[in-house]
Order: structure tokens, then sequence, then C-alpha cells
């Protein structure tokens, strides 16, 4: 099966019932699906905004990517789920995003992106889920999805082909980081030899070599 990107969503943020009685929270994490084209913008899709830019925005946050396949695993573990649960912008068929290898670069239409990080889950994942448990079964699930990197702006649309243009030799995958920085931390100076992770993380590696 040739690797496709089946749904492109965007959203801006709301005001949202909080995890507390009474709070409201502000999140983007609600997008729905775009028809026709959309233009990649050098730090987000056009018509998408990050209700927090500190954690859930910047270069290396533009785009969020989650696989079809992992959705068919969480409905096989969990039941019926949105499509859209998990707030991406991008829902890719035909690619393990598990395998997907920071710093391999995408084309899709006339854009290129770049594999950054993978997610890290946090309260709003389980607002939006509607299950203040998901985070947690979100990391122990070991299937993070990718934030992208928009190297090259362009447009891109549901049901265009997804490229693999180039893949870092040092293999290491998103899945790999996910499991070192919640599951494996001993396994931390990993990351020192992957130079398209975000500074963070080399920071943190860093900081628990040194501790060890």
């Amino acid at each position: 099966m040739t690797a496709l990107v089946r749904t492109v969503a965007v959203g801006r943020p709301r005001e949202v019932p909080g995890p507390r009685d009474g709070e409201t929270t502000r999140t983007a994490s609600w997008k729905a699906p775009v028809d026709g084209p959309v233009a990649v913008l050098s730090g987000n899709l056009a018509g998408d905004e990050q209700a927090d830019r500190v954690h859930h925005g910047g270069p290396d946050k533009a785009v969020y990517a989650y696989g079809e396949e992992d959705l068919a695993w969480w409905r096989r573990e969990l039941g019926a789920l949105d499509d859209q649960v998990f707030g991406q912008n991008l829902t890719t068929a035909g690619q393990d995003l598990r395998e997907a290898v920071v710093g391999e670069r995408w084309r899709i239409g006339t854009a290129e992106l770049q594999v950054a990080q993978p997610r890290t889950p946090c309260s709003k994942l389980g607002l939006r889920a509607g299950d203040r448990d998901m985070p947690r079964r979100f990391t122990a699930a070991v299937r993070p999805g990718a934030y992208l990197r928009v190297v090259t702006p362009g447009t891109l649309a549901a049901g265009d082909a997804l490229h693999v243009v180039d893949r870092p030799a040092h293999g290491v995958t998103v899945a790999e980081v996910f499991a070192v920085v919640h599951h494996e931390r001993d396994r931390a100076a990993l990351l020192l030899d992957v130079p398209e992770l975000p500074a963070s993380y080399h920071a943190w590696a860093r900081a628990r070599r040194h501790r060890a």
C-alpha cells in the first residue's frame, strides 16, 4: 500500500470544561477535517492554531501526524473512538509512524516536512478523549505519533501521497525516543546521537547521564 494522507484537519482554540468542576481549559485539540488543498505555512497549517504555544506550538511542533493503523489499534483496545480523538492535523495510512526515524523528511503535495519528535501526552488529551486515564494509556501504548517541522512550505490535501525522501542513518525512531523518555531512562544517552531532536531532549539526556 502506498503511504498517503487520509485526512487533513485544523482547529482553533476554544474553551472546554476543565478537569475540575466549574473550570474551563483553553485548547485547540478539537480539529475538523478539511476538503481541498491546505497551505502549509512555516509554523502551522493555514486555519490551525495552538492554544498553548509554550508547550504545544513552535517550529518543532508545527504539524502533528497520527497513523490510521494506530487508531485501529486503539479501537481494538477501547472500542469506538472519534477519528480526531488525538487532535492530529494529518491522519496517515500505509506508514507505521512508530518506525518513523527522527529527522526523516516527508514530501506531501508541494510541501516538505521533517519528523521532529514524538508527542508527550498531557491532561488535554484526557479532556479530548473524555477519559482522564487516557494520558496514562497513551504512555503505556508507545504509539505517540509524530510532530513535524516545516522544511518547505507549500500545499497538501487529503489523498496526497506521502513520500519519505530522506532518512537519517542513526535510525532512532519516534517510538524509541518516547520509550526512552517514559520507560527506559537508563538509555537516555541514546538521544544525544540524534541531532534532529529539539535541544530540550539533549538537555534532558545530559542531565540524566550526569545523575547516573
